[in-house]
């Protein structure tokens, strides 16, 4: 088993969560931006946007444990998670009601984007977790290493 497998897995999640991050501070900054699409010769407002990650190997659970015992011989899958895409978020956007609004219709409604700024900071708390307990799992693995290099000297 190589040393730097663990590092590895907690390196893809890093970099996914940082994606999901990034994702929600871009919802953020657009919460309230009425033209971000032109679409037929119309601006459509923002739309929400959702990091989907998933696991990179599609192996089951099961022939992972066999894998790992050593009963089945083979190349081992790899671990960690990858970023499987980055969707749109479907839901109907905010009709408000403000006639001063450059891009308000003729009844004084605006079309607003689908953005849910507690959602988003639900989401981004749940990222920020996400990341700080790898960064906790990297120096964990570090200090291991490190202990067993001084172990290896005496």
């Amino acid at each position: 088993m190589s040393l730097f497998r663990g590092m590895d897995t907690s390196a893809s999640a890093l970099t996914a969560n940082r994606l999901r991050l990034d994702t929600i501070a871009a919802n953020i900054a657009n919460a309230n931006s009425t033209r971000a699409r032109l679409v037929d010769g119309v601006w459509q407002p923002y739309r929400r946007k959702m990091v989907e990650i998933a696991p990179k190997s599609d192996q089951s659970f099961d022939s992972l444990l066999s894998a790992a015992i050593g009963m089945v011989s083979g190349a081992r899958p790899e671990q960690g998670v990858r970023v499987q895409a980055i969707r749109e978020d479907d839901t109907p956007f905010k009709r408000v009601y403000n006639p001063e609004h450059p891009d308000a219709d003729q009844e004084g409604y605006v079309l607003m984007p689908n953005v849910d700024i507690m959602k988003e900071m639900v989401d981004m708390i749940s990222a920020s977790r996400s990341y700080e307990a790898n960064v906790t799992v990297l120096n964990a693995t570090k200090s291991m290493m490190m202990k067993a290099l001084e172990i290896s000297r005496r």
